[in-house]
């Protein structure tokens, strides 16, 4: 039977720029701010970590770096998806020698595979790996939808954890959970809808959110898994304006703003993302001071 690679919260770490370079001493700052907060796994170059405009070396420079720097303390999940197979393979086979705990792989984006040539590509990697696999479903980002069909064909395969679901939809949610029970699970990748995701059976939260307010996230994660789902509806409920305004534009753009708010010089994302628009400003702001990570 497999077992979750994590239970409970997995920050989608921002990746920190100064001069257009990878900022490594914040780097080790916001890798800090997430370990003295206890979250369960971190996640490196991700979407939120703009993988899209990271070369191959500096993603394998910032996954080497938060290995060595966390050393063991929290699990490092490294994103190394891509719509070129055959470079996913390269990229996660490097991030499985580093030791990694899992890697995350988006599924593939501008080509619009198959189903079948989705299942095909993610085989091929988890079939090349030593370490797990978790899907990510982002079809609003990539143009293509991970269907259940393809999940529960996933879920034969020993290497392949579960997925990312980012998809919107907690109906999908519940029926991969019931179809596919331990043998595939599921972790919501959209913050507004963690504890709906959990009450429905997913083992945790990949988020944004947490960048920000990693202490408060944790707490509505582990009312979760107490079944305190009172006090973890309340979380949400507080937490949702500054969701919201965590996503007044693209994912990063706005918690690259929030974290440089709150003393976390990350930088402007790369070209083609721009810097937070001035009429989003105020609804950022508002948001940061009426949620404290508390």
């Amino acid at each position: 039977m497999k077992q979750p690679v994590f239970e409970g919260l997995a920050t989608a770490i921002v990746t920190p720029f100064r001069n257009g370079t990878i900022d490594i001493p914040t780097f080790e700052k916001l890798l800090d701010a997430q370990l003295a907060a206890n979250v369960d796994a971190i996640v490196v170059c991700g979407t939120t970590g703009e993988s899209a405009t990271l070369s191959s070396s500096e993603q394998l420079t910032l996954i080497a770096h938060a290995m060595q720097y966390t050393a063991g303390r929290c699990k490092i999940i490294a994103g190394t998806g891509s719509n070129d197979t055959a470079h996913a393979i390269d990229l996660s086979r490097a991030a499985s020698s580093m030791g990694v705990s899992a890697v995350l792989i988006v599924t593939p984006y501008y080509n619009k595979c198959t189903q079948s040539g989705l299942i095909a590509h993610y085989e091929a990697i988890a079939d090349a790996i030593s370490c797990p696999v978790i899907c990510y479903n982002v079809p609003s980002r990539t143009g293509l939808d991970l269907k259940l069909e393809t999940c529960q064909a996933l879920a034969k395969h020993p290497n392949i954890q579960g997925v990312k679901e980012a998809g919107g939809s907690p109906a999908k949610i519940a029926k991969i959970i019931e179809t596919c029970g331990d043998s595939f699970f599921v972790w919501s990748g959209n913050d507004d809808e963690a504890v709906t995701a959990m009450a429905l059976g997913a083992k945790g939260l990949i988020s944004v959110l947490s960048n920000v307010r990693p202490k408060k996230t944790l707490a509505m994660l582990r009312a979760c898994q107490k079944n305190d789902f009172r006090t973890a509806g309340r979380l949400q409920r507080e937490l949702i304006p500054l969701i919201g305004a965590l996503f007044c534009e693209v994912n990063p753009i706005p918690v690259k703003k929030a974290l440089e708010l709150e003393g976390f010089p990350v930088g402007l994302p790369r070209l083609p993302l721009t810097g937070l628009s001035d009429e989003k400003l105020p609804i950022l702001k508002a948001a940061l001071a009426t949620a404290p990570d508390a």
